[in-house]
């Protein structure tokens, strides 16, 4: 299932990859880009895909690819709200997200294609968000990871009897920040994983540069 209203997104497990998903997620980051949210919410899991990748051209990969760098970099936060199992799809956005949100009922997993787990930027997103140790099994072997050992590792922020409920108040909590600057730090962030330090020391010295100037305007 997939679906948009307002500023946020839905893809449940059952989602397949598709020109109308890759559609969906553009035409979300394309509102936020234009100002107006400052929060989004990503609604994700619930139900399973037999072959949610079985049918996609290398072409249609690189698209939603694509889609999916451009919802990592939006000037807004991004708060996943995941239920059920989460594979496929689903799973590829749950890494995007910046704030993640589960109930215990929540199993990820890379989904199979043919031989082995899908072998898409999820790899490397779980590579550098858990490193390639905890990213093994499931990036190998298509092991299902409950979500106490999902908080455990970092994919998870926190585990809920009720995140909807939560996901209204962290979004509430999100909706004065300034979608700019979460941007250039979550940039910092993503960058860390493959820059050398004499690389990434001008950047941070210029975001430094732009908060100090920030702050004495205020």
């Amino acid at each position: 299932m997939t679906g948009l209203a307002g500023t946020g997104l839905a893809i449940g497990a059952d989602a397949v990859l598709s020109g109308t998903l890759v559609d969906e997620v553009n035409a979300l980051c394309g509102r936020v880009e234009a100002g107006q949210a400052a929060a989004v919410l990503l609604r994700l899991g619930g139900g399973t895909a037999d072959r949610p990748y079985g049918d996609v051209t290398v072409q249609a990969v690189n698209r939603w690819e694509r889609a999916l760098r451009r919802l990592e970099r939006l000037p807004a936060a991004t708060v996943a709200v995941v239920d059920g199992p989460c594979a496929g799809p689903a799973f590829d956005a749950l890494l995007t997200a910046d704030y993640r949100i589960a109930s215990a009922a929540v199993r990820l997993r890379i989904a199979p294609v043919g031989a082995g787990p899908w072998p898409g930027m999820a790899l490397y997103r779980l590579a550098n968000q858990v490193g390639a140790g905890r990213a093994r099994q499931l990036a190998l072997f298509g092991t299902e990871l409950p979500a106490d050992r999902a908080a455990e590792w970092g994919l998870l922020d926190e585990v809920v009897p009720d995140p909807a409920a939560r996901s209204a108040e962290v979004l509430d909590a999100f909706a004065g920040t300034r979608g700019k600057e979460l941007a250039i730090r979550r940039r910092l962030l993503l960058d860390a994983g493959y820059t050398s330090f004499e690389d990434a020391l001008g950047a941070h010295l210029a975001a430094c540069d732009r908060a100090l100037r920030l702050a004495a305007a205020d």
